[in-house]
């Protein structure tokens, strides 16, 4: 026993993983005396399943912003989360900002990243607009939108991925019994919208078709909060038909160079999936996946639809 214990504790990657860990304390411990002057974000936001990673991916080529290259829902749950609302949601508004939560921000990404300009992209940050704006008065938002048939029929594709985008791994057991789709789903999966407890016994269809309606409502809302020179809107379609020009625009937007990375990597995703559930992008891809089911929900999301200029 006490063999294997020291072999632990000498292996390479505990002390790694211990080095890591003191060299974060140590610059956490430097931000917090120093207090670096760091811009504000860029936030890409948007519902699940409407090109927020390919166009945080294409960003991130950016050499004018640092990024961790992943999600940071834990960091966000510590700041404010289901915890700190008794499970209403994993929404935040702007009554929950507090200056405390923007220095604990930077200095979680201080100690991993260093300085710079953050590029975030968190799912439930879409439900978390004027939080953020209140934090970050200056920060830049990129927010995405997609067919409501399309996107919903996605979500639905990552519902039943089982071992991927479930809430459990990140908020623990649900204080409520979850019998989505009859029983197929006791957990919810992507996020949790303020209307969550009332769906726990519907249909799939009906489920993700409230969380796009939930997360673009939101961020419709937040549009007219935010200043529009903060504001910047791409529509997934356009992205995807139009890659280099579509990016080139919202570089200008956020004042960033359009780099030959960016544009390589712009000129690459025709030839490559751009999506871990279904594979490559396909213009209603939705009639060959969840046909009946996107059929039940259209009258529900059309006047969104028409609101976001689809037909």
């Amino acid at each position: 026993m006490a063999s294997n214990i020291l072999h632990k504790l000498t292996s390479a990657d505990y002390l790694h993983k211990n080095l890591t860990a003191l060299k974060q304390e140590l610059k956490g411990q430097w931000w917090q005396i120093t207090q670096p002057n760091t811009p504000d974000p860029i936030f890409i936001i948007g519902c699940s399943r409407s090109g927020t990673t390919v166009t945080f991916e294409t960003l991130g080529e950016s050499k004018e912003v640092v990024s961790l290259g992943y999600e940071t829902p834990q960091l966000w749950h510590k700041l404010h989360g289901p915890q700190h609302n008794q499970w209403h949601s994993e929404a935040a508004t702007a009554e929950d900002a507090q200056p405390a939560h923007r220095n604990a921000y930077f200095k979680h990404y201080y100690q991993r990243l260093s300085h710079g300009q953050i590029l975030d992209k968190t799912c439930i940050n879409i439900l978390r607009l004027p939080y953020l704006y209140q934090l970050f008065p200056n920060a830049k938002f990129v927010f995405l939108y997609r067919n409501g048939r399309d996107n919903i029929s996605s979500l639905m594709d990552g519902w039943r991925n089982h071992n991927h985008f479930g809430l459990n791994q990140f908020l623990g057991a649900s204080p409520e019994p979850v019998n989505i789709e009859h029983g197929e789903f006791n957990q919810w999966h992507f996020f949790l919208p303020p209307q969550w407890r009332d769906y726990n016994q519907s249909s799939l269809a009906e489920v993700c078709a409230m969380q796009w309606l939930s997360a673009n409502n939101l961020a419709l809302e937040a549009k007219q909060l935010i200043p529009p020179q903060q504001w910047v809107e791409l529509q997934y379609e356009q992205f995807i038909a139009q890659p280099v020009a579509q990016i080139n625009r919202v570089c200008q937007q956020l004042e960033l160079n359009f780099n030959p990375q960016m544009q390589r990597h712009c000129e690459q995703l025709s030839s490559r999936p751009t999506s871990m559930v279904s594979g490559k992008p396909e213009p209603e891809k939705w009639k060959k996946r969840n046909y009946d089911a996107i059929v039940s929900i259209q009258d529900t999301i059309a006047p969104l639809m028409q609101k976001l200029g689809y037909e």
